[in-house]
């Protein structure tokens, strides 16, 4: 389960970069009770989405040409290593490494599949304030078009384990931090075949953030201009679930998890 107890190798920040950072403020607020709060002028734009005064994500603006997309971040005690794996094991670096204010430090990787990750090096800054609570990050999946070769490229470069879960319809693959186990589970990979018909995207990591009602923040994202890339979904032991973007085309999923045996 996704905790801001953060290990290296688990989420532990994400973030929004828009093309229209005030419509997308507005869209996030209405449905999640997000506020924005400037890192300053210093920062380029960048800020804090915040749930009663604690952080929960990021968001910047990407300029005119720019792409809306949520970034998932994981923890590195050493930034710059890990970008150096990310190309030893084929994959690539499109933001070197850098220092962020001391705050911590950040760099923007890819997979040999194309999906864009982050990894954060933590500074005075940790991570996220709140995870896994309504509003808040609770899940992170992998779409990709070769399972077994993200898996193996994650491990080589964030540590990161797999183990097969099984499901009414097959299996499905679950991630967590080294010697994490079955209490640090964050995340799964799912093959591209089943990403939204006609969604147009390629590998790609989807956030999910939980909620008290997804069929009311389905509701409230189409009414704002979202788009609902997959229905509302109840699967029995995990809770019910939805996939959407928003109205500037950044993708991400909503969740009201079945509470978890004690």
């Amino acid at each position: 389960m996704l905790t801001t107890r953060f290990t290296d190798g688990a989420p532990n920040w994400i973030d929004l970069g828009s093309p229209d950072l005030d419509g997308a403020l507005s869209f996030y607020g209405a449905l999640f009770g997000w506020r924005f709060r400037s890192a300053g002028p210093e920062a380029g734009g960048y800020g804090f989405l915040q749930l009663d005064g604690r952080t929960v994500a990021g968001a910047m603006p990407t300029g005119p040409e720019g792409a809306a997309a949520w970034t998932v971040y994981f923890q590195s005690r050493d930034a710059q290593a890990t970008a150096e794996a990310a190309e030893q094991a084929h994959g690539g670096v499109l933001f070197r490494p850098m220092d962020v204010m001391g705050e911590g430090h950040m760099a923007i990787l890819r997979d040999p599949a194309g999906a864009a990750f982050g990894v954060w090096q933590p500074g005075r800054t940790e991570g996220v304030d709140v995870a896994a609570e309504p509003g808040a990050l609770y899940w992170a999946e992998l779409y990709t078009p070769d399972e077994a070769a993200a898996a193996a490229f994650y491990h080589r470069v964030l540590g990161l384990e797999t183990s097969a879960v099984p499901f009414p319809d097959g299996t499905y693959t679950c991630v967590n931090p080294a010697g994490g186990g079955e209490d640090s589970m964050f995340g799964g990979l799912v093959p591209l075949s089943r990403a939204p018909a006609g969604a147009g995207s390629g590998a790609h990591w989807l956030p999910y953030f939980e909620v008290e009602s997804t069929d009311a923040v389905v509701a409230n994202a189409r009414q704002r201009g979202g788009t609902v890339r997959v229905p509302a979904t109840t699967v029995p032991g995990v809770g019910r679930m939805a996939q959407l973007a928003d109205p500037y085309g950044a993708v991400f999923a909503v969740i009201t998890s079945e509470p978890r045996e004690s």
